[in-house]
């Protein structure tokens, strides 16, 4: 998708979940069907990382992010909720679009770069709605890839 992080086709879909916790169990779970990562790891660190604050962004998003071992670079999921899920963002509104991002341990500047990325598609108000109103995964896909390939730009 970006030269700051992997994002696959089949890492893209949309669920229907009631809570926080089943929102960062489907993130972990999308992982480990798609880059071949062991869900519980990924989750652990999801969990440990939104235990310090929560990763709603605002604005109906969230980034639930961790660094884990056993990746080489960046890799993101993204998941459209069906129904909008309370996640604590500090904007207090519930969220509806959910990135996940894992980097590798020691990442340092580039999972900040891979955060940065990530929000300012999502601050984009026309490419939001296009997320939210998208009729399947390959169009989402193709929304992220042109946002983040024109924001490089």
């Amino acid at each position: 998708m970006d030269a700051n992080f992997n994002l696959l086709p089949e890492a893209i879909g949309s669920i229907s979940v009631a809570t926080k916790q089943a929102i960062l169990e489907q993130v972990a779970a999308r992982f480990a069907t798609c880059y071949g990562l062991d869900q519980g790891t990924v989750l652990e660190g999801l969990e440990e990382r939104e235990a310090l604050g929560s990763t709603g962004f605002g604005r109906g998003v969230a980034i639930p992010h961790a660094r884990i071992e056993g990746i080489a670079r960046p890799c993101a999921v993204f998941l459209r909720l069906e129904k909008p899920v309370d996640f604590a963002a500090a904007d207090g509104m519930p969220v509806d679009l959910v990135f996940g991002l894992l980097s590798p341990v020691n990442a340092g500047i580039s999972h900040l770069h891979a955060l940065a990325a990530i929000s300012r598609v999502v601050r984009d108000e026309r490419v939001h709605q296009a997320l939210v109103d998208a009729p399947d995964s390959e169009a989402i896909f193709a929304l992220l890839t042109n946002a983040s390939e024109r924001d490089a730009a």
